[in-house]
């Protein structure tokens, strides 16, 4: 049971890590921010235009404007002195921060947005980091990828090591099953009781792994709440009636086969 219990609850978590690779991946995508930078000559009816098209925008998650007064004091806040006593005046600029949704997030796409906004006359310069976004999406791809290769290595790892687990204990009773077949009972009489056992057993270890997944997905969801992991309830019940099933339908299905096998060996057979 504790067997079961520890290889349901490690591919449980490996699959809320499946579920949740492209949510995680979306959030840090979309922290990336295009800048718009504005002409000291933009008129303010201008920059609201541009602010509100911008924040309509199906590739837009958010909008921030920064004005030039608000950059110069967070800068002057970074270096730790005021830089305007220097020169005398503000060189920054007005700007907006645009946040996109993750699925816009890309070199061609963002590439082209930049172009559209950099035609407009007001504009003075539009900045974001390209390099940044192609090594994320790259990464992004390679480690989905290796997830899912972990995640079918792991699960036939499972399969074997519960298969395993009731095979040896199938084996610590071939003199019992090879008895009642010598006096007459027939093999689905004998297997019976032996698949209700290990199925017992595959729910009472489902229960336990499911509820030490529920305990670590709770104790992540309240570390890292933006990543918002209860959102898709029913993801999670699907991958929970899953792990479930599989603690029994493994169980099931290892204990058919390891009694078949004592049960079609000869009498001297059983000491090898």
């Amino acid at each position: 049971m504790i067997s079961i219990s520890l290889v349901l609850f490690l591919l449980g978590i490996l699959g809320i890590l499946v579920l949740n690779t492209k949510k995680v991946a979306d959030h840090f995508k979309e922290q990336i921010a295009l800048t718009v930078f504005l002409k000291d000559t933009a008129k303010e009816v201008e920059i609201d235009q541009l602010e509100k098209s911008l924040a309509l925008a199906d590739y837009t998650k958010s909008t921030r404007f920064i004005s030039k007064e608000d950059a110069a004091k967070q800068h002057s806040e970074e270096i730790g002195e005021n830089f305007m006593d220097f020169l005398g005046y503000n060189p920054l600029q007005n700007s907006i921060d645009v946040f996109f949704n993750a699925d816009y997030v890309s070199e061609t796409q963002i590439a082209e947005i930049s172009r559209d906004l950099s035609q407009k006359d007001f504009v003075d310069d539009v900045v974001y980091d390209k390099p940044l976004i192609a090594l994320l999406n790259d990464n992004v791809k390679r480690i989905s990828f290796w997830i899912l290769v972990v995640s079918g290595i792991f699960l036939f790892i499972a399969v074997l090591l519960i298969n395993s687990s009731i095979r040896l204990s199938v084996y610590s009773k071939r003199f019992t099953i090879k008895t009642m077949q010598m006096v007459g009972a027939t093999k689905g009489f004998i297997r019976r009781p032996f698949i209700w056992k290990s199925v017992r057993l595959g729910v009472i270890g489902a229960i336990l792994a499911l509820g030490g997944m529920a305990a670590v997905l709770y104790y992540v969801n309240q570390s890292f709440p933006e990543l918002n992991l209860l959102a898709d309830r029913n993801l999670l019940i699907a991958l929970f009636a899953a792990v479930f099933l599989i603690g029994i339908i493994i169980s099931w299905i290892s204990t058919f086969f390891a009694t078949q096998r004592f049960l079609n060996l000869q009498t001297d057979e059983l000491y090898y």
